[in-house]
């Protein structure tokens, strides 16, 4: 199936490469190898899957933006202190203008995470290749979607789509990474060893343990309550790395965090 965005773009957006951006603020590096580093988010609109439990809703499922060209997103960056940025989504890479903007951000010397779902490659400069394969638990259903959603064509179509081993493979040769893990339970470790085992048969790359982090489901401080012992017991049990969530620990489920 054809990747898509479901962001239109009208008549009035700036001249030349423009993004659609839901959020662009400063705060803490909540996952990963980077946890707690101050950084500048840049968070784009519309992503090629539906995971149910995602925790940006307002760029998947019902995706909200302004539109922005490059040279006012790098501004808006310029004008806050962190000289990390991670570039977020959505799926920042569905769209072409990405590219420019990461290479203008590398222009100015920022460090630059790219959080993705790791089915697209970039042509483009990254420091940090964040990348959260998702498992068969993120595949949305009538059952687990969220509430007033109509999951339409998206269950057999983000079931279809959301392993792209080819681009896995791509992403961790060309690029420092980690493999973040979203994890709903014990029932996600056989999937997440036979997708590491697989990656480490075609990628021309080491993949380490620590290369691969654990991190608990949930998008309030209640649900990661329940999850997060289990995680790190996992993370414990299999070699891994556990990740937190330190932005949910410190300010729940607020925007801009």
């Amino acid at each position: 199936m054809p990747v898509t965005s479901h962001v239109e773009r009208p008549d009035d957006t700036p001249d030349g490469p423009a993004l659609p951006i839901n959020e662009l603020f400063a705060s803490l590096q909540g996952e990963g190898k980077l946890v707690g580093v101050p950084s500048t988010f840049v968070r784009t609109s519309g992503c090629n899957l539906r995971c149910w439990f995602c925790d940006s809703y307002h760029t998947s499922w019902e995706p909200t933006h302004a539109w922005m060209g490059v040279d006012e997103i790098v501004s808006a960056v310029t004008a806050r202190d962190p000289d990390h940025v991670v570039l977020t989504g959505g799926e920042p890479l569905i769209h072409d203008e990405t590219a420019p903007l990461l290479e203008r951000l590398a222009e100015h010397g920022y460090h630059v995470t790219v959080e993705t779902n790791g089915t697209l490659v970039p042509d483009a400069p990254i420091d940090l290749a964040s990348i959260s394969p998702k498992l068969s638990t993120s595949t949305p259903t009538p059952e687990n979607a969220p509430e007033g959603v109509d999951v339409g064509e998206w269950e057999a179509r983000h079931e279809e789509s959301r392993i792209n081993l080819d681009s896995l493979a791509t992403l961790v040769e060309r690029h420092e990474f980690q493999l973040k893990f979203v994890v709903t339970g014990p029932e996600d470790m056989p999937e997440i060893e036979n997708l590491v085992a697989d990656l480490r048969g075609v990628a021309d790359a080491e993949i380490h343990d620590d290369d691969v982090l654990l991190m608990p489901e949930g998008q309030t401080r209640e649900k990661l309550a329940a999850t997060r012992n289990v995680v790190a017991d996992l993370a414990l049990e299999y070699g891994y790395r556990y990740t937190p969530r330190l932005h949910v620990d410190l300010w729940n489920d607020a925007p801009e965090t």
